[in-house]
């Protein structure tokens, strides 16, 4: 392991992945290269950081790629190189979920902040899919009569509200809160509220 971000690059010309590998390398990146979107999928994708794909390529081209991508490893940003005719597929494909599109000819500076941007784009998804599966596996702790005093609470309700809404006692309420606090290592209501907000966003798988 270098530490150094994997940057995918996949396009049919030599040349083209022959600079792109140098340019990157150049930057920091470690680069794996790879001449069509099969042999990138079949040569994985899980220490991946980042795909840079040209969107006209013979067999699967880079639309489809995107798109099997989207359903292996959502949380892994694509930016895709197209030509000046490719402009409007270029656009559904950031629709359907690419990190970028770039205009050949390629402007190596403009590319370079192209893929730190989505670099760090994927750091963002990945961080938000950690805390979304940690939240959901903190909820799961919870019995069923402690998630309907955490959903009064997080409505905003006072503790006597949420007693009189379920029925209970102001102190039952107060101990049932301590209760939750406590199984999920929150310090306070704001906290709780952050939990059942990361635990309602949907994770990128």
């Amino acid at each position: 392991m270098t530490g150094r971000t994997v940057v995918c690059v996949i396009d049919d010309d030599a040349e083209i992945r022959r600079h792109l590998r140098d340019l990157l390398a150049a930057a920091g990146y470690e680069v794996k290269d790879y001449p069509s979107a099969a042999a990138c999928l079949a040569g994985g994708l899980e220490d991946a950081g980042c795909l840079v794909t040209d969107l006209n390529m013979p067999g699967m081209d880079g639309f489809e790629l995107l798109r099997r991508v989207v359903q292996l490893q959502a949380d892994l940003p694509v930016v895709l190189i197209t030509g000046h005719g490719e402009i409007a597929l270029a656009v559904r494909a950031m629709k359907a979920g690419a990190a970028d599109f770039i205009e050949k000819p390629l402007d190596d500076a403009a590319f370079l902040e192209s893929i730190r941007h989505a670099v760090k784009l994927g750091e963002t998804r990945r961080n938000r899919t950690f805390e979304s599966l940690r939240a959901r596996m903190l909820l799961a702790r919870l019995t069923p009569r402690e998630r309907a005093v955490l959903d009064e609470l997080v409505a905003g309700q006072s503790n006597k509200a949420a007693a009189r809404q379920l029925g209970l006692s102001q102190r039952t309420i107060e101990v049932y809160r301590a209760q939750i606090l406590d199984k999920l290592g929150a310090g306070g209501l704001s906290d709780l509220v952050r939990i059942v907000l990361a635990a309602k966003r949907r994770p990128n798988f």
